[in-house]
């Protein structure tokens, strides 16, 4: 696991194994994550779950949202709430809701 030192990782967060959290990123309470890479400046808000994927720059996922099965996003993208995203790739500056399986999001 590599978390950056400039990131910060609430207390009853779940990491690991296989974890990178790049610089200037906020994991919060309740959240879980595994096999997966996130990429500087996002936030993943409470009691998400993202499970190998990578998650761009400067994203911001919602509470309880699920991102799995190789999903990867691009810089600038909005997950909106009880979202969720399974083997997706997302382009950039997106804002996403609801449920997207197996999908490129332009």
């Amino acid at each position: 696991m590599i978390i950056h030192k400039s990131a910060v990782v609430e207390e009853g967060a779940v990491l690991g194994p296989n974890v990178v959290i790049g610089a200037d990123c906020h994991i919060a309470s309740g959240s879980k994550i595994t096999n997966s890479t996130i990429l500087a400046g996002s936030k993943v808000n409470a009691h998400s779950y993202i499970d190998g994927s990578i998650i761009g720059w400067k994203n911001t996922v919602g509470s309880w949202v699920r991102i799995t099965n190789l999903t990867c996003t691009a810089e600038d993208v909005q997950l909106a709430n009880l979202s969720l995203l399974d083997g997706v790739k997302v382009l950039p500056h997106k804002g996403i809701s609801g449920e997207h399986k197996n999908s490129i999001i332009m």
